[in-house]
């Protein structure tokens, strides 16, 4: 019981080396997002390889398992860090935010710059933007792709809702068109039902008014 507790100790210690990554935009080592991701990865490797080996391999089974569940952990938390590097990168000045929650990615797109006013055809302007969204689409195909319309809670519950619907849908239909597998999107409206500011005011209802796309792991 001693050693088995001296192989788990052991392999915590890996798993901490195994949560410290360079860091591919800085050069610098730290335990970051895919460090962290790494690292537990490791930890719950090491623990289950150990466990699951006999008493004379139950190092060997550690080692095993660290290295396993560090590289598919960490490797899934790298693939979020650089993909949402390239979008930020690739959507800077367009009004659109990028926001990291764990490892999903959510990008929220102001109803200003992505339709007219009642209006479920894309705005001129923002194809330029949504071409953009295709190539690092095409080029990360790891993630689900969520697409969720928005509106204020001006004019009646159905009109916002039907709206929201096919302002998802557009923005759906694009995607899918030009060389995103249909497969990876899903896109419905939620209408005034999950507002972020109060629609008591013109700033409050603009914010409302959006499209976010939820990036998440297939």
């Amino acid at each position: 019981m001693k050693k088995y507790g001296r192989v788990t100790a052991f392999a915590a210690s890996l798993a901490i080396l195994a949560g410290c990554t360079t860091n591919p935009y800085t050069g610098e080592r730290e335990a970051g997002k895919a460090g962290v991701y790494g690292g537990l990865g490791a930890l719950g490797g090491a623990v289950v390889g150990a466990a699951t080996s006999s008493k004379k391999d139950r190092t060997k089974g550690a080692l095993i398992g660290a290295a396993v569940g560090g590289a598919a952990a960490g490797g899934y938390g790298y693939y979020v860090d650089t993909q949402e590097a390239k979008l930020r990168q690739t959507l800077q000045g367009t009004g659109v935010q990028v926001q990291r929650n764990g490892d999903q990615l959510t990008l929220i797109m102001p109803g200003n710059i992505t339709f007219g006013s009642s209006s479920a055809d894309i705005s001129s302007s923002f194809y330029p933007t949504l071409n953009s969204l295709v190539t690092v689409f095409r080029e990360f195909d790891k993630n689900g792709i969520d697409i969720t319309g928005h509106t204020d809670s001006t004019g009646s519950a159905q009109l916002n809702q039907d709206l929201s619907n096919r302002r998802a849908q557009s923005v759906a239909s694009y995607l899918t068109a030009n060389g995103v597998a249909a497969s990876r999107i899903s896109a419905y409206g939620a209408g005034p039902n999950q507002p972020i500011a109060s629609n008591a005011t013109t700033e409050g209802r603009a914010q409302n008014r959006r499209v976010e796309i939820n990036l998440r792991p297939l």
